[in-house]
């Protein structure tokens, strides 16, 4: 898949997830298969950029492939100076987020409130491609709610000025997460649009994958939440798209490898005290399985040394083995 300038190394793309695609994530997934991995979303409000949050979601130092970074707001203006900002830290690829149904970014009016606005989205569009020599990206729902479902229309003013490829999540903001993602508005409007359509929602397994590709004609697939605990997904995807053949899945050793190398790259980014705590969402994922009544994450969000972390996650997996 091409985005502007840049030819992505296959077709499966990591989605922008606030608290979760941070920089040892991204990575993460990049090594395991994603073909581009996007930053977590970033404001739009000035008055943010210089805090510790925004300086670590805008931290890329040592990662491979096109940097892609997601900004939300609903001032053109303002989302112009975003798109400035971070290309001068390094951005290839801004995008722009239409698509968070989380209550305190659409109570801004930002994320997938903007839909509700075509002229605004116009204007919002226009400003960011403008302000930027990048592509500029975008990604959305299927509209507000099941009753307006305007993705064709949107899809088509985000091409006439500017967007480089389109990312749709299968749901309108109404369902948030819930029901199942529908397919037939991604399907429209790929048939609707010339530029590239990347098809996301409830993309967890390879069949699943191969399924929604085939169905939407789209040109890429996008993965969030089933990589949560699974970066392995994108490989095991890449893998049966091309072969037709299901990956095995990976063994109790390198599930344990993958998830110490995980928490530790998060100790080292946010520092102990506060990479305790966000080790403990990412380990809740990793072992919902395997943990189904939580007796092992209660004792391990209890912890509060980085080290001591690492050798309980190190004990439990060789209880596993043995």
């Amino acid at each position: 898949m091409q985005i502007g300038p840049y030819a992505l190394e296959n077709n499966l793309i990591l989605a922008p997830m606030a608290g979760v695609t941070d920089r040892p994530f991204r990575q993460l997934c990049k090594r395991l298969g994603a073909g581009l991995v996007v930053s977590e979303m970033l404001s739009s409000n000035p008055r943010v950029w210089n805090s510790d949050k925004s300086k670590q979601r805008m931290d890329h130092t040592g990662e491979d492939g096109v940097r892609a970074v997601q900004i939300a707001g609903a001032d053109p203006e303002l989302m112009a100076q975003a798109a400035q900002f971070n290309v001068n830290n390094g951005a290839q690829i801004v995008d722009i987020n239409m698509g968070c149904p989380a209550k305190k970014v659409n109570k801004k009016l930002a994320g997938s409130a903007l839909l509700q606005d075509p002229q605004l989205v116009e204007k919002i569009i226009r400003a960011v491609v403008a302000a930027v020599d990048v592509p500029v990206t975008l990604k959305i729902r299927t509209g507000w709610n099941v009753e307006n479902r305007n993705g064709v229309q949107i899809a088509k003013i985000a091409q006439d000025n500017g967007i480089q490829s389109l990312a749709v999540h299968g749901r309108t903001r109404a369902c948030m997460y819930k029901g199942d993602a529908e397919y037939d508005t991604i399907k429209a409007i790929k048939q609707a649009v010339s530029i590239p359509v990347v098809a996301n929602g409830d993309i967890t397994c390879a069949h699943k994958a191969k399924q929604v590709l085939e169905y939407t004609e789209a040109d890429a697939l996008m993965i969030g939440r089933g990589a949560q605990g699974h970066p392995w997904i994108f490989r095991e995807i890449l893998h049966y798209l091309q072969t037709g053949q299901i990956l095995t899945a990976p063994s109790i050793d390198e599930v344990s490898s993958i998830l110490l190398e995980h928490v530790a790259n998060v100790h080292q980014f946010y520092g102990d005290y506060l990479g305790c705590r966000i080790a403990r969402k990412h380990v809740g994922w990793y072992l919902a399985e395997k943990d189904q009544q939580r007796l092992f994450r209660a004792k391990f969000n209890a912890i509060e040394d980085a080290q001591e972390q690492l050798d309980t996650l190190n004990m439990y997996f060789d209880r596993l083995v043995g």
